[in-house]
């Protein structure tokens, strides 16, 4: 009788084994050719970069002056802060960036802050930075923003740009 009981005790389990195998078995076999859902998705896009300060902070009016060789910088920041009797007014566009001239463009156009690779950030039109028509932010203490475009015959015909801010009107 010890033998029979040990039996059943060992064909409990193992029938609960073969329902369970059973119960798996009821599907499909895994096909060997790739699905739609295995199929290799494209990488997601990477979300943009922050620029390094906002649309806000640039706005106003500015001395405005260029110079090509980096030793004519200072004498050309004296130059633009002497221009604040006809400042160039960088104003905010409706789209939330700046309104600013474009190269050989008499009206100015909407622009956006971008950041970019390495910390960088850029002043031009559309979402990606480092464009055709984009400017390189070389430097921004607040008072003094400097821009460099970022199209070399550009940059060759129309130089690096030094905006120093012009005091509020009394």
């Amino acid at each position: 009788m010890t033998h029979l009981r040990r039996r059943r005790t060992l064909l409990a389990p193992a029938a609960l084994f073969g329902l369970v195998v059973l119960a798996g078995c009821s599907g499909s076999l895994p096909s060997l050719t790739p699905t739609p859902e295995a199929a290799p998705q494209p990488a997601p896009t990477p979300l943009p970069l922050p620029p390094a300060f906002q649309p806000q902070e640039i706005v106003g009016r500015w001395g405005y002056a260029t110079f090509q060789k980096p030793e004519d910088q200072k004498r050309t920041e004296a130059a633009a802060r002497s221009s604040c009797r006809k400042p160039y007014v960088i104003g905010r566009a409706p789209s939330g960036g700046v309104m600013m001239h474009l190269p050989d463009e008499t009206k100015q156009s909407e622009l956006n802050l971008k950041g970019g690779p390495g910390g960088k950030t850029y002043v031009g039109p559309g979402p990606e930075p480092a464009g055709e028509l984009d400017r390189e932010v070389v430097s921004f203490d607040g008072r003094v923003l400097i821009l460099k475009w970022v199209d070399e015959a550009t940059q060759q015909r129309y130089g690096t740009g030094i905006y120093v801010r012009c005091a509020p009107r009394a």
